[in-house]
């Protein structure tokens, strides 16, 4: 059953009801085979579990800290999925989801938040750069990486293979730095081949949204010069065709766009959060009839593309996902001391020679019971 795009919100891009029914928009859709579709649920499911289980063990004390991205699954995959394989990323530190679409190893994101690697993916065969603490930061790196992208005439040649967009990750609580702002001015004006996508969980931390901004936060580009939409972040099948829209923009020379992916965090910001201190409960018992999985399976489900077989085959795959990721983690070696001083510069600098000499002498002494 499909029906037509709901007047309730107009600037609300949406392709699937909460409830699953398919709608349809004049704009942005999307046709997609049967496969593909069970391939986008099975994404949500498996990076859902990823996150669950990488909480459960920072909660066991194995991780550091977590960023979980619970009820964020639809935005990160739907728009992981509309990159093609030249295209890049730089993410903040919650993009688990893209993570997972461009193939890098989960349990190369846990010995981050371990404490075991500095990131140990390598961002030019992924196509997908370390993740950033600096809130926003990533924002202007991937600015001036799409500014090279047109300097090395990877836009609109017309070659599918070589055309490149950039895509930059950042929160709502992000879009009040400076740097997402001078970002967006360098963007404009550069005409640069990129995409900012705004997953506005409606918190930032325990900042709420609406004290952020005046207007929606993707009215803000207008103001810049480029073009801004809002898709329901929570819809897996209309980030993707949003998301596909401007990467395909971008790579054709017509410069940027903002989406602002309407979403919820369902879970605390970090693990040392509480979210109970600043919401309500009641606004994530709402969010929760939204949730982006159900979502998902209940439009298998109605257009008969699926059946339970296929989901206790995804449920079964994901928790063989988890049992790697625990024992991985479990497994995973600590790193020699030493190892803070491999990727400081390129080459050794005669200062930084002269502490790793310092700090190998001042480590080794604790083995020797001299040092204090």
């Amino acid at each position: 059953m499909t029906v037509a795009q709901p007047a309730a919100d107009p600037h609300l891009i949406q392709l699937l009801t909460p409830e699953g029914e398919r709608l349809h928009h004049p704009d942005y859709d999307v046709d997609l085979t049967d496969e593909e579709y069970r391939s986008l649920y099975r994404d949500l499911v498996l990076v859902r579990r990823i996150d669950v289980e990488a909480t459960a063990l920072q909660r066991q004390g194995e991780l550091g800290i977590w960023a979980a991205l619970l009820g964020q699954e639809a935005a990160q995959v739907g728009s992981g999925r509309a990159l093609r394989p030249q295209d890049f990323a730089f993410p903040t530190y919650r993009e688990h989801g893209v993570a997972w679409c461009r193939d890098v190893d989960p349990l190369k994101l846990l010995g981050l938040f371990r404490g075991a690697t500095n990131g140990d993916w390598d961002p030019e065969e992924t196509r997908f750069a370390l993740y950033t603490i600096v809130i926003g930061s990533q924002t202007l790196h991937a600015t001036g990486y799409a500014m090279g992208v047109t300097k090395d005439g990877a836009v609109g040649s017309g070659d599918v293979l070589k055309d490149e967009a950039v895509i930059a990750y950042f929160g709502d609580g992000a879009s009040s730095q400076g740097d997402v702002n001078e970002a967006f001015v360098w963007a404009s004006v550069y005409n640069a081949p990129i995409v900012f996508f705004c997953q506005n969980n409606q918190w930032g931390i325990s900042t709420p949204a609406a004290t952020q901004s005046r207007i929606p936060l993707y009215k803000r580009a207008e103001g810049f010069g480029f073009p801004g939409v809002r898709v329901d972040g929570n819809d897996v099948l209309a980030t993707y065709a949003v998301t596909r829209q401007a990467l395909d923009s971008a790579r054709t020379g017509q410069g940027p766009t903002l989406i602002e992916a309407f979403t919820y965090r369902m879970g605390a910001h970090t693990t040392s959060d509480d979210p109970t201190r600043y919401r309500l409960s009641s606004e994530l018992e709402a969010w929760k009839l939204k949730d982006p999985l159900e979502r998902m399976k209940a439009f298998l489900f109605k257009q008969q593309v699926a059946d339970a077989s296929f989901i206790e085959a995804v449920e079964g795959e994901a928790d063989a996902l988890a049992s790697r990721i625990r024992k991985g983690c479990l497994e995973m070696p600590d790193p020699s001391p030493m190892v803070m001083f491999d990727q400081v510069y390129e080459e050794m600098t005669p200062l930084l020679r002269t502490q790793a000499e310092e700090f190998a002498t001042y480590h080794a002494g604790f083995a020797q019971g001299g040092a204090h």
